[in-house]
C-alpha cells in the first residue's frame, strides 16, 4: 500500500520551480549574538527521534522588532513552531555529498514526508518557510497535504514583479483556504564545496577518516570552498531572527522544512546549545520537531510520535482546542 501511494504520488506532483543559492549574499548576514555564547550543564543531546517528548523551557529570547518598518509586532499569548528535515532524497541513498546541489526525493523519502505530515496533521499552520531546494519543498508539500484542516500550500513568488503579479490570487475565499509557503536560499543545506557530488566513503579513503569527520562535524572547519557549520548558521539565524520570529511573536503558526545542518543551526539558537553541543545533535529525516512559543520563551517538545499523541495536543489549553475544532469539522 505504501508503494502504490509512494508511486501516484511521484508520478502526480510536479516539481516547483526553485529559487537560487546567493553565496555572495552570505556575508551580508549577521550572527546571531546568542548562538552559543550560553548553555546550561552538560546536556546528553543524542538523537532526535519520535519517543523523545521530554519538554525543556528555553530562556527568554529578545522579541525583534522590524527594523526596514520601524513597527515591533505585537505580542501574541502563544504560537507553535514545526521543524521538519526533509526525507531522504536520491543523493542521500546513493550516499553522495548533496550539500547545495538541488535533488530530490527516493520513493523513501516521499513516504518519510507523508508520515512526518501525519504525524503533525492536528497542529496548525499558518505559514511556511523551506529553502530553495527541491527535496525540502517537496518535503513541506507532501506534509502540508496531510493535514485535517485541508488548506493548500502554495508557493509565494516574490522573485520578480511579474513573478508576484502572476501569482496573484484573486479570491477571498480561496486565499483562506490557502498556506503560504516562502522559500529562501539561507535555509537551504550548508554548502559543501568541491565535496559535492563526491561518494562519502570513497571520499574518506582519499583524504582519511579524521579529515573527512572534521569537515563533516567540526564548526568552524569548512570543506575546501566550501561552508562551516558557522557559515552556515550565520545565514540561517540572521534569516530566523529577521523573516520568521516576527510571526511567532505575532501569534502566527509556522512549519520550517529544510536541512540537517540548517536546522542545527536554528535549534542551536533556541536552544542555546554551545558549538561543541551542536556538532553532536543528530535530526532523523521526516521526523518534526515541535516547539511551543509562549511569553517569549520556546518550550521544546520533542517529535510527536503519532496524531493521536495526547501528551503532546494536551500540552496546552491551545492546542486542545484546536485538534476539538478538527475533530467538529470532520464529522
Amino acid at each position: 500500500m505504501a508503494t502504490s501511494t509512494t508511486q501516484h504520488v511521484l508520478s502526480s506532483i510536479k516539481l516547483l520551480p526553485t529559487g537560487c543559492f546567493h553565496p555572495d549574499k552570505r556575508n551580508s548576514c549577521v550572527l546571531s549574538n546568542s548562538v552559543g555564547r550560553r548553555c546550561p550543564s552538560a546536556r546528553n543531546l543524542g538523537l532526535v527521534c519520535a519517543s523523545n517528548t521530554k519538554s525543556s523551557v528555553i530562556e527568554p529570547v529578545q522579541l525583534p522588532g522590524s527594523p526596514k518598518s520601524g513597527v515591533t509586532p505585537k505580542k501574541s499569548g502563544e504560537s507553535t513552531l514545526i521543524l521538519i528535515r526533509h526525507g531522504e532524497s536520491l543523493w542521500n541513498e546513493k550516499n553522495l555529498f548533496t550539500g547545495c546541489v538541488d535533488v530530490p526525493l527516493t520513493p523513501k523519502g516521499v513516504d518519510e514526508a507523508i508520515e512526518a505530515g501525519k504525524r503533525i496533521c492536528n497542529i496548525p499552520v499558518d505559514v511556511i518557510y523551506t529553502s530553495s531546494l527541491i527535496r525540502a519543498q517537496m518535503t513541506a508539500m507532501l506534509a502540508m497535504m496531510q493535514h485535517r484542516r485541508k488548506k493548500v500550500p502554495i508557493i509565494v513568488h516574490n522573485e520578480s514583479e511579474q513573478a508576484h503579479k502572476w501569482s496573484q490570487i484573486y479570491s477571498e475565499e480561496t486565499k483562506k483556504q490557502s498556506t503560504p509557503v516562502i522559500t529562501a536560499w539561507q535555509l537551504n543545506e550548508r554548502m559543501y564545496g568541491e565535496l559535492q557530488g563526491l561518494n562519502k566513503q570513497e571520499t574518506a579513503d582519499r583524504f582519511g577518516k579524521e579529515q573527512v569527520h572534521e569537515w563533516r562535524r567540526s564548526y568552524n572547519i569548512p570543506p575546501p570552498n566550501g561552508e562551516s557549520l558557522e557559515m552556515c548558521a550565520e545565514r540561517a539565524v540572521a534569516y530566523f531572527k529577521d523573516q520568521i520570529m516576527p510571526k511567532l511573536v505575532a501569534g502566527k503558526h509556522v512549519m520550517i522544512a529544510a536541512h540537517g545542518n540548517s536546522l542545527r543551526s536554528i535549534i542551536m539558537h533556541l536552544d542555546k546549545l554551545t558549538s561543541q553541543e551542536v556538532i553532536s545533535l543528530e535530526l532523523s529525516t521526516g521526523i518534526p520537531m515541535l516547539y511551543i512559543f509562549k511569553e517569549g520563551k520556546f518550550i521544546r517538545r520533542g517529535s510527536p510520535a503519532g496524531p493521536s499523541e495526547a501528551g503532546v495536543y494536551a500540552y496546552t489549553k491551545n492546542l486542545a482546542q484546536y485538534r476539538q475544532k478538527l475533530d467538529g469539522m470532520v464529522q
